[in-house]
């Protein structure tokens, strides 16, 4: 299962805000945002395309969160 956790990086060291479920061990990938709240302002989507993206994955949640699902995460 992919997971996303905010935290922040600072003196050489990144802490997490939470810990992450269900994993002992993991790759990583780290992207860094900038500061403060300017990139977030302005969405790439539209509120009706956001809404449109939400419709078509609902299809899918039942088959994503479905028991056994978890294997794939380790592929």
């Amino acid at each position: 299962m992919l997971q996303s956790l905010e935290g922040i990086y600072q003196n050489g060291k990144i802490e997490l805000r939470e810990k992450p479920r269900r994993l002992r061990k993991a790759r990583v990938i780290v992207t860094f945002l900038p500061e403060g709240r300017r990139a977030a302002e302005k969405p790439n989507l539209s509120r009706k395309e956001a809404a449109q993206w939400r419709a078509k994955l609902a299809a899918w949640e039942e088959d994503w969160n479905a028991p056994g699902m978890e294997d794939y995460d380790r592929v």
